[in-house]
């Protein structure tokens, strides 16, 4: 089967979206900073609550997005069970523990391109992390990117 996965960036760094280089440099949930990791969703609505809850509203309403998709197949996709996360993993701000679990699945030899965990702002949703230094992240089909914007609703 099929998965597709949005993501949601500023228009200017659409080019490179996809490369993991900000995630590299800054870290995230799931990576350490040094690690490149692509950070998706599996519905457009996820994507941009993920980009909301790290934005000043009124920002959304003044710079240029863009939404992308990216398709791969199951047999890309090893999934973190939810037994298996840290107690503390949906914390804000993201714990140590939840870095240790994404650094550990991106060094693993067997691990595949993408990793399924639950959205820590909708845990009944999900994301999906893309390891673009994995051998086959060429497998991973990722779409031209659509314009996008934020409602001005949402700066209430």
């Amino acid at each position: 089967m099929i998965r597709h996965a949005w993501r949601i960036d500023k228009k200017k760094r659409q080019s490179t979206s996809f490369s993991g280089e900000g995630a590299r440099l800054y870290g995230g949930r799931w990576n350490s900073p040094g690690r490149p990791l692509v950070y998706t969703a599996e519905h457009a609505a996820l994507a941009a609550l993920e980009v909301l809850v790290h934005a000043i509203p009124e920002s959304l309403l003044v710079r240029s997005y863009c939404l992308i998709e990216a398709a791969f197949d199951d047999s890309l996709i090893d999934e973190l069970s939810k037994k298996d996360l840290p107690k503390d993993w949906a914390s804000d701000p993201a714990p140590r523990s939840t870095q240790r679990v994404g650094d550990a699945w991106l060094a693993a030899a067997t691990s595949r391109p993408v990793l399924r965990v639950p959205s820590a702002v909708i845990p009944e949703a999900y994301n999906f992390l893309i390891n673009p230094l994995h051998v086959e992240f060429r497998k991973v089909r990722i779409g031209k990117p659509k314009p996008f914007r934020f409602d001005p609703r949402l700066k209430q």
